[in-house]
């Protein structure tokens, strides 16, 4: 066969008028260029995720269908083209159009073949007839380790089935989950013959089932070790960014925003993610906002302003030092009219400030068009509830809830020598203790950090990691030798005390992960709620 055609386009859940018009686009350029056969990635007409509003929508199985017809129209009896589809029971399934019509429909279970010219082809490849060719149109997600599994498991695939292998992947978010694209061929020796882009749009055609071997991230590639924790996040740094700088443009554009406003703190979260949002939306369409309270530090507020200015995005400040003392006042008056038990401990004058702030860049968000205001939490914060609802979990997106603290001091690290403009972090903010400046230690006079309320952020997130990759408990965790204890001496009775500290702050947390906003996964595994489903009324320690 000489001319294959690699569509791996970016389409939107349910809109049919544009992916139709996108896929139509497609054909008639395969058409012009006497191609034998295009595919596309796997529900790549009516979209994905799907949800279930083709259930809420049974008009979308209708229009999906009426254009399937006209699409089949644009083919030919040179060109046929494989486009992915959904029946009314939301299950993938494949249009076959060729010669102006649609000559058979297929899932990926189906054990069929079909030719073209005097190749053969397969959905299934456990198709048990002999097919010189393997095509598996995918909807696969960008996650840590992901890419060298994918790559072992077609490579074997090809080698095995002695078939040329087709993999076509979808680019794109949607609702919490990036699609990298990094569509390829391989060869009946298991070779790698193309690879599209990653993390773009991409129509590539393969000439004999070769083409361009495009580049992926660095380190993407590498085998991640499941098996033991460490803080080399070297071979993700390139992956994570790029998830998610094309996750907050794809979720702004194809939502209708264009602008983004944010709180800068000084501290870690909110530099990366500003960071983050001027790579996906430009200088011009970010805005930062330094809102200090009384016991704010000189060195936060000068961090946030060097930044911005490194950024070159639109930054002013607003102290909230009156704002907080007027709505104290009303809270003596309110809280002296509630009969209930009072707490031993409050942190009401802490959340409060953090929900100010919230108050306040939603308001901003408000009076102006295509603007929204963005949570900052990180995922070592959002397992331990570290964060407050309604405060700086607030927001219309949250780029960072599926990567740990530790990650993303490696992740700012990375940036500052990646990006064209380099070093725009300041030294200072990837060097100090993390902290929201939200109260003051009594024996220090300086505001508290994270790790003085929690535990040190490479234990707890080696925890975290335990937990997710092998389902570790108590027991098992105190039996495990830490990698922070490696370099830190650590007693058991103090080891003993923050694993029941994770395990506690974990289930008083969860009913906090369904709140979590709109965000984007790049983890194996994560807590966001579109694949956790752990009931906020169990307990599992």
């Amino acid at each position: 066969m000489s001319k294959i055609v690699l569509a791996q386009i970016n389409t939107v859940a349910g809109d049919i008028k544009n992916n139709t018009q996108k896929i139509a686009d497609c054909i008639k350029n395969a058409v012009t260029q006497n191609a034998d056969l295009i595919v596309f990635p796997e529900f790549a007409l009516c979209g994905y995720p799907l949800g279930d509003i083709h259930l809420r929508h049974a008009s979308i199985i209708k229009k999906q269908n009426e254009a399937i017809v006209e699409l089949a129209k644009l083919t030919n009896d040179k060109t046929m083209a494989v486009v992915g589809c959904v029946d009314e029971n939301g299950k993938s399934y494949f249009s076959c159009i060729d010669d102006g019509e649609e000559f058979c429909k297929l899932t990926k279970d189906d054990n069929a073949i079909f030719s073209v010219g005097e190749e053969t082809f397969t959905l299934n490849p456990e198709n048990d007839y002999d097919a010189s060719t393997i095509i598996i149109p995918a909807c696969n997600e960008s996650r840590t380790g992901c890419e060298y599994k994918r790559n072992k498991y077609l490579s074997e695939l090809a080698k095995e089935k002695c078939a040329n292998v087709i993999y076509i992947n979808k680019i794109g978010y949607g609702d919490n989950k990036v699609y990298d694209g990094s569509s390829r061929i391989y060869n009946s020796n298991g070779e790698l013959t193309l690879r599209t882009k990653t993390f773009e749009e991409d129509i590539i055609i393969a000439q004999n089932y070769q083409g361009e071997i495009t580049p992926i991230p660095a380190g993407m590639e590498k085998e991640v070790d499941i098996n033991n924790f460490n803080l080399d996040y070297t071979n993700d740094l390139e992956r994570t960014y790029k998830s998610v700088v094309l996750a907050i443009r794809e979720y702004f554009y194809k939502n209708g925003f264009k602008k983004a406003v944010l709180g800068l703190s000084g501290g870690l979260d909110s530099t990366i993610s500003v960071v983050l949002l001027v790579d996906a939306l430009g200088k011009e369409n970010v805005y930062g906002v330094s809102l200090p309270s009384r016991i704010t530090s000189k060195e936060s507020k000068d961090d946030a302003r060097i930044l911005a200015e490194n950024l070159g995005i639109c930054f002013f400040e607003l102290p909230l030092a009156e704002s907080l003392d007027a709505t104290k006042n009303l809270f003596d008056v309110a809280f002296t009219q509630v009969s209930a038990e009072k707490c031993e401990k409050s942190t009401t004058m802490e959340n409060l400030q953090a929900r100010t702030r919230a108050t306040i860049l939603w308001s901003i968000a408000n009076e102006h068009k295509q603007m929204l205001p963005i949570a900052t939490s990180d995922k070592s914060e959002a397992y331990i509830g570290y964060a407050t609802v309604n405060g700086d979990m607030s927001g219309g997106f949250a780029p960072l809830t599926d990567i740990t603290k530790t990650k993303l001091f490696a992740l700012g690290h990375f940036m500052n020598e990646f990006r064209e403009k380099k070093n725009v972090i300041p030294q200072s903010i990837l060097e100090k203790p993390p902290g929201a400046e939200l109260k003051i230690n009594p024996k220090t006079g300086r505001t508290v950090c994270a790790e003085e309320d929690n535990m040190p952020y490479p234990f707890l997130d080696e925890i975290i990691w335990y937990v997710e990759n092998h389902g570790y408990g108590f027991d098992e965790l105190m039996n495990h030798k830490f990698y922070y204890e490696k370099n830190n001496e650590l007693s058991v009775e103090q080891k003993k005390e923050w694993i029941n500290k994770f395990f506690w702050k974990q289930h008083c947390a969860v009913f906090k992960w369904h709140i979590i906003p709109p965000a984007v996964i790049t983890d194996i595994h994560s807590i966001n709620s579109a694949e956790y489903r752990q009931p906020i009324i169990s307990k599992v320690f």
